[in-house]
């Protein structure tokens, strides 16, 4: 039985990574502060082959025994979060980075890191392919996430020419699905949210800004073709269907029956104008491309916000 680490392994992602390596035979030890994860994420993969253990993945990682896989997957991961905590954004980002290769390299095991379309920054491409290197603003609002994952990216790369270290690194475009905290600020969340509580549904800008989005079950299996591959250079795994900002309010609304009215709000600093993965490499090297289409995740998803809400 493979035994992996998965860090921030009670957030959105990571719980879904978590009962996806359960399902695939593997132990799984999760590792999160709970800073923006949930225990209730991870409730009900209690059992023998699972364990959570409460930790800041900044300081020194202990496991005891053999590790197979170390999947880092810890940091905030929305717009609100890491305004609101830009030191930790970058913290876990670098040093919680350097702690979980240590581990990999100390025991072995084949790393994973998740890194980011955020990587492109405001792109001058369009679609994104992996051998873009990007259009960010270090010291912009957005810049402490940016350059943590563009950080972290180059020591995975490190580790990987220098001591030998089996790496993988994931470029993962806007996810989405059940046990999406509901004030995390992206914008699915708080579309959904706004739209069943009958509130006023706030768009950015005017809502012409694009992104593509790709549900959680797709982005997985992405994820865990990648962990099982040869390949150490990053790949892009996300849902090529592009879509405005106003196009998916007005979806979510179609769909929960809402009417809520739109309104606008000023448009965040360095706000990426599109955003849409080249999937081309995944679907040559990994044979994956996404199932799962926007109507269909967005009800799945709906009615996940319906049960939390208790309507």
């Amino acid at each position: 039985m493979p035994r992996t680490v998965v860090t921030g392994g009670a957030g959105f992602l990571g719980s879904h990574l978590c009962e996806y390596l359960l399902k695939q035979g593997h132990e799984v030890i999760a590792l999160d502060n709970l800073l923006t994860g949930r225990v209730a994420n991870i409730e009900h993969l209690h059992g023998d082959n699972f364990k959570f253990i409460k930790h800041d993945v900044t300081e020194y990682i202990f496991i005891a025994g053999p590790v197979d896989y170390v999947l880092h997957f810890a940091s905030p991961a929305s717009p609100i979060d890491y305004l609101k905590l830009p030191i930790h954004t970058l913290k876990v980002g670098a040093l919680g980075t350097h702690k979980a290769l240590g581990l990999a390299k100390e025991k072995g095991a084949t790393f994973l890191l998740a890194s980011t379309s955020e990587v492109y920054g405001d792109p001058l491409v369009h679609p994104q392919k992996e051998d873009y290197w990007g259009h960010v603003n270090p010291i912009g609002p957005r810049g402490v996430y940016d350059e943590a994952k563009r950080f972290a990216e180059a020591l995975t790369m490190a580790y990987h020419r220098a001591h030998g270290v089996d790496t993988k690194i994931v470029r993962i475009f806007n996810t989405y699905g059940p046990r999406m905290r509901m004030n995390d600020g992206r914008a699915i969340p708080a579309f959904i949210s706004q739209a069943l509580r009958g509130e006023p549904i706030t768009i950015f800008g005017e809502g012409k800004q694009t992104r593509s989005f790709c549900y959680v079950d797709d982005q997985v299996d992405g994820i865990y073709r990648l962990l099982m591959s040869d390949l150490h250079e990053p790949v892009n795994i996300g849902n090529p269907d592009e879509m405005t900002i106003r196009q998916l309010a007005e979806k979510i609304l179609e769909l929960t029956g809402s009417s809520s009215p739109l309104v606008n709000r000023p448009l965040p600093e360095d706000d990426p104008r599109v955003r849409q993965p080249d999937i081309t490499r995944a679907r040559k090297l990994l044979g994956w491309e996404p199932k799962v289409d926007i109507e269909t995740g967005l009800r799945r998803t709906i009615e996940w916000f319906k049960k939390e809400l208790n309507l």
